[in-house]
């Protein structure tokens, strides 16, 4: 019997599937398509075993789809802009597009070893002209379809990154790369209106229901946070100017006892100022900015505030209402202002109590009357209206509707729609990224590049510095050029575009990346897309997955796209966990898939990385379990190499062969049983786990077969042919797991196609009804035996065969049978007094 060396069948089995270029896929309108992405990665240089979880999960759909019959586009591509690269190329000494580009080689070799399904043909990395030019050209399609502005606003500063930080990017006042101090800055910068997208984000969200992990398409929701309600105009008392504050809840406007002003508000410091109150202001201000906006605006997190020295004046009761600021509040809601009611606002409340503040009430419940003065919960139901004027004794859900309509009356407020969403900040500060294709102008203010101009390239020949400044800001052969439409001097755009721009889009490029005169197409975009299946990391359930959303909206806008959503489907893998902690370099946990593919092979590590856990479960670690896996191919390898000899001539047999033998009828059932599981575990509930423990179970049984076949294997052309039969099965089976060596058992059993070529084996199910039952026997409901009967027994057969069974004869003795019930196919259940 050969041994299995791994090594040399993984080798052998990769050259063959390079040199037949195997993976590559073709537009064919014939054959139904299946477009199968997992989220491009960036090129750090090594993957860890957390990665190859990924990849392995896609790589198994892949497969099992393309024997199904499907046309697969399986691509493959590098997320290669952006800030790690470049400190990680300045810590090196070295240049980002170098750095990036030998992580890329590595990475390519890296991901070859495990036999992945690639379309290599199709592989882009986001640094490369040819991909940023058209990042470049959908800046301009947005601009001129009004999606594009420049502003000047409040923004997260890292000093030591030397960019401009998202919210979610900030950890307790400090930069979540660097963990340096972050400041407050106001600078100018563009944006994507994505706000403008709001409402069909959110519609998209109920489209997507069932296909996405509910979880995602919650946090989407809660992201872009649809709010109705109204904007109310206070006046600030002594002033000749207004305070609009949005409010979900315009039924409580009587209700409303103080104003809170986010400390980022510009009236905070203006409005303290002169007032004893300035100095108390200003150090809160200082100190807010050291708390991070997730903990500031979390249920349990400190509500802290002051009063600012200044008052408003309820709109609706005319009575002057402190203006307080709070840590509570951001600018990035609303409009960075809020009226307290504190008897109808748990948040409200607490602060009230905590600062001595009044609390009035304007709704009370039907069943109970509520007392303000010994009042702990706020009441934030709906029910009766009360000293809240002409609008008395009306139900709350009502007086909503009429307090708006009052309001625009005496023109005060308005009925309105508030989004959580912001629109999307595009700017970067730093180096390693798309140059923003705009030029300023002296005479013609700021001009886009036009498209035949693109693209803008990225200086190479240039020194990054030890801090990661930005050469193009003094890079003059950069930013000296003329103006597209004077011809004058005018400066280039120096910021660069947040690289989440390449990863927007970049699965539309996949579809015929090697387009020069456009960014995709149409025919291959049309044939191609949505994507049917996406993998990725539940991370990006809001960013990256909500401007992916976002930009395929504006590409069916644009008439590119035809479809709604970019991602029919999409499956977020769970974590790989090792000492207790998530896999990653920081960590310093990380698994080198090449120390198991050197010692077990590719074929193992993709095996246990699939059957340790479900792919939406974390992963734990677990050293032995790859050495199961391992043992398990042995296993595989050994039992077919038993069989290989006298079954690799066998001719096939008719599908409704009558088969004689007992035991070759049994294989027959286990192995049909068993494409029914395994399909069903892939195609519908994508469990991998349990579709690998169905294999296991069947190798099982092929050794269990073996006594049998020992007997019976000469002269007996009927038992060789369900036999090749079975292994054919189990090899097609196994495959998407673990590809080599199946493809080298499907050689050896002399097929001359590739394992690549061939059909997913077609489920029967008349052949997985068995010829005997198991049947459970109780009495008075409690199991006392088990008996094997004909799967033909009548329900009288199997009354006699359990009241003649001799353990129950014993147990029954003379005791009164009341009742026999029988559950066909199950258990005999004897009820005695």
């Amino acid at each position: 019997m050969s041994k299995y060396d791994f090594k040399s069948i993984e080798v052998k089995w990769q050259n063959y599937w390079e040199e037949n270029k195997s993976f590559e896929a073709e537009r064919n309108s014939s054959k139904k398509k299946y477009y199968l992405l997992e989220m491009f990665p960036y090129p750090s240089g090594r993957i860890h075993m957390g990665h190859v979880r990924n990849y392995g999960i896609g790589d198994a759909i892949a497969r099992f789809m393309r024997m199904k019959g499907f046309n697969v586009l399986h691509p493959i591509g590098w997320d290669a802009f952006g800030l790690p690269a470049e400190n990680a190329a300045i810590q090196n000494k070295s240049h980002p597009a170098q750095w990036t580009e030998d992580n890329i080689a590595a990475m390519q070799v890296q991901l070859k070893s495990l036999g992945l399904s690639y379309d290599w043909s199709r592989e882009i990395a986001t640094c490369r002209p040819e991909y940023y030019r058209w990042n470049q050209w959908c800046f301009l399609k947005f601009y001129e379809k009004g999606l594009v502005y420049r502003k000047k606003s409040q923004v997260n500063w890292c000093t030591s990154c030397n960019t401009v930080l998202a919210n979610e990017q900030v950890v307790e006042g400090c930069c979540w790369r660097c963990d340096s101090e972050v400041e407050d800055r106001h600078q100018e910068g563009w944006f994507f209106k994505i706000t403008d997208y709001a409402d069909r984000l959110l519609e998209g969200c109920d489209r997507l229901s069932g296909k996405w992990p509910e979880q995602v398409l919650t946090m989407q929701s809660n992201w872009i946070g649809k709010s109705h309600g109204a904007e109310v105009d206070f006046k600030l008392k002594g002033k000749n100017e207004v305070v609009k504050v949005f409010t979900t809840r315009p039924d409580t406007l009587y209700g409303a006892a103080f104003m809170v002003l986010a400390p980022e508000h510009p009236l905070v410091k203006r409005l303290s100022l002169g007032t004893k109150q300035e100095s108390v202001v200003g150090k809160f201000i200082d100190n807010v900015k050291q708390e991070d906006k997730v903990t500031r605006t979390s249920e349990t997190g400190e509500k802290r505030g002051v009063f600012i020295g200044s008052y408003a004046v309820n709109p609706l009761t005319g009575e002057d209402i402190p203006v307080w600021t709070a840590n509570f509040v951001l600018m990035g809601y609303g409009t960075g202002a809020i009226m307290s009611v504190p008897a109808h606002d748990q948040r409200d409340l607490d602060f009230a109590l905590k600062y001595d503040l009044p609390v009035r009430i304007v709704i009370q419940p039907a069943d109970r009357p509520l007392d303000e003065s010994i009042m702990k919960v706020a009441f934030s139901a709906n029910g009766i209206m009360v000293n809240s004027g002409s609008f008395n004794g009306l139900p709350s859900d009502v007086a909503k509707r009429k307090v708006c309509d009052y309001l625009e009356e005496k023109k005060i407020g308005k009925a309105s729609i508030n989004f959580r969403l912001r629109d999307w900040g595009v700017s970067r500060q730093r180096y390693w990224g798309t140059p923003i294709p705009v030029v300023q102008c002296d005479e013609c203010g700021l001009v886009p590049v036009p498209e035949g101009q693109l693209p803008v390239l990225l200086p190479i020949d240039v020194d990054l510095g030890d801090r990661g400044q930005s050469p193009l800001k003094t890079l003059d052969k950069f930013y000296s050029t003329q103006c597209p439409l004077c011809g004058k001097s005018a400066r280039r755009e120096t910021d660069t575009m947040d690289t989440f721009v390449c990863s927007s889009w970049y699965f539309n490029r996949y579809t015929s990346p090697g387009s020069k005169q456009s960014a995709f197409n149409t025919k291959d975009l049309d044939y191609w897309m949505p994507v049917d299946q996406y993998i990725g990391g539940i991370e990006h359930a809001i960013l990256h997955l909500l401007y992916a959303r976002f930009f395929h909206l504006v590409f069916k806008d644009l008439g590119f796209a035809k479809s709604d959503e970019p991602f029919d489907r999409l499956l977020t893998q769970g974590m790989v966990i090792k000492d207790g902690a998530k896999m990653s370099k920081s960590k310093g946990n990380v698994v080198d898939p090449e120390e198991i593919i050197q010692s077990y092979g590719a074929d193992t590590a993709r095996l246990f990385i699939l059957f340790a856990a479900p792919p939406s479960k974390d992963l734990e670690w677990n050293s032995q379990g790859v050495e199961g896996c391992y043992r398990f191919l042995k296993r595989v390898w050994r039992i077919f190499n038993e069989f290989l000899d006298d079954i690799k001539l066998a001719d096939s047999i008719p599908e409704n062969f009558e088969i004689k033998s007992k035991e070759l009828r049994e294989l027959r059932r286990v192995t049909h049983v068993t494409i029914g599981r395994v399909t069903d575990d892939i195609q519908i509930r994508i469990q991998f786990n349990t579709a690998i423990s169905a294999v296991m179970e069947f190798v099982n049984h092929l050794y269990a077969f073996r006594d049998y076949w020992v007997l019976v294997k000469e002269n007996n052309d009927e038992a060789r042919s369900l036999v090749r039969q079975s292994f054919d099965t189990l090899i097609l089976l196994l495959s998407p797991f673990a590809p080599h060596i199946s493809e080298e058992m499907w050689s050896l059993l002399g097929h001359k196609k590739s394992i690549v070529q061939a059909e997913w084996p077609v489920f029967n199910k008349d052949f997985t009804k068995t010829e005997e039952l198991l049947i459970v026997i109780q009495l008075n409901g409690k199991v006392r035996q088990r008996i094997l009967v004909s799967s033909s027994a009548s329900q009288e057969d199997i009354k006699r065969l359990a009241l003649n069974d001799s353990k129950i004869k014993e147990q029954v003795k003379s005791q009164e049978i009341k009742k026999i019930i029988v559950v066909p196919g199950k258990l005999v259940n004897i009820v005695m007094e």
